[in-house]
């Protein structure tokens, strides 16, 4: 079996993300070069904004596609080294139980829901990077704790996302630069669509997954209301 076979059989989406994320910071370093304030944070403001990265002001200007772009651009080598660290692991976890679109989906609507919470709380920020929609990976595992009750595998390691995620969400508290509304909705964001979404049957309870369905949906309109608020 080729490397190309064990991909498209493994995490296939996982992967094609990671590389979309890496080929566009190195084009961001092809195109506007080490402009920031050092080798290790290579880009300026204006860069970053020429760019895509989330501007509230951009966004109501009428940019609607600055929703979507900042979940792929990156600030420092640090940055992206620990964005893509993470969604290697954690995607491959959720893309081998939720399948491969799901995962997707929720990786994009995750993102996007926590853009539009960063651009709420924070409508004059520029912010980017791919961990609003990692945020909702997590959220989708801790999601599956619920919608797949009786699996003690599913839960040992929900719980450990669970600390995960408390400990990054102390440390947004008290970091510098951190969008940690973001991150928040990204959260939300994850549990709500896969909330939605369900998983494939092998790992579904039919009786919970309908109700919870119509929670997903409500979840993910709610999520987003501080779109409609803005505008």
């Amino acid at each position: 079996m080729n490397v190309w076979q064990r991909i498209r059989r493994g995490s296939p989406v996982t992967v094609g993300l990671i590389i979309i994320n890496v080929l566009v910071f190195l084009w961001m370093l092809f195109e506007f070069g080490i402009q920031g304030i050092s080798l290790a944070s290579p880009f300026s403001v204006q860069s970053l904004d020429q760019s895509g990265a989330l501007s509230g002001t951009a966004v109501q200007a009428g940019e609607w596609w600055r929703l979507i772009t900042p979940m792929f651009i990156h600030v420092t080598f640090e940055h992206i080294a620990l964005n893509m660290i993470t969604l290697y692991f954690l995607g491959r976890y959720v893309e081998m139980t939720f399948g491969h679109w799901r995962t997707l989906v929720i990786y994009l609507v995750s993102g996007f829901t926590g853009n539009v919470w960063s651009m709420f709380f924070h409508p004059a920020g520029l912010s980017a990077g791919a961990s609003t929609a990692i945020f909702g990976l997590f959220g989708a595992f801790i999601a599956l704790d619920v919608i797949e009750q009786n699996n003690p595998a599913i839960h040992a390691i929900a719980r450990q996302f669970s600390i995960l995620l408390v400990v990054n969400l102390v440390f947004d508290i008290f970091a510098v630069g951190i969008d940690i509304w973001g991150h928040i909705g990204g959260l939300i964001g994850g549990i709500a669509v896969a909330f939605l979404l369900s998983v494939p049957k092998r790992y579904n309870n039919p009786a919970v997954s309908r109700w919870l369905r119509v929670v997903g949906l409500i979840g993910v309109v709610v999520a987003n209301f501080g779109l409609i608020r803005l505008f």
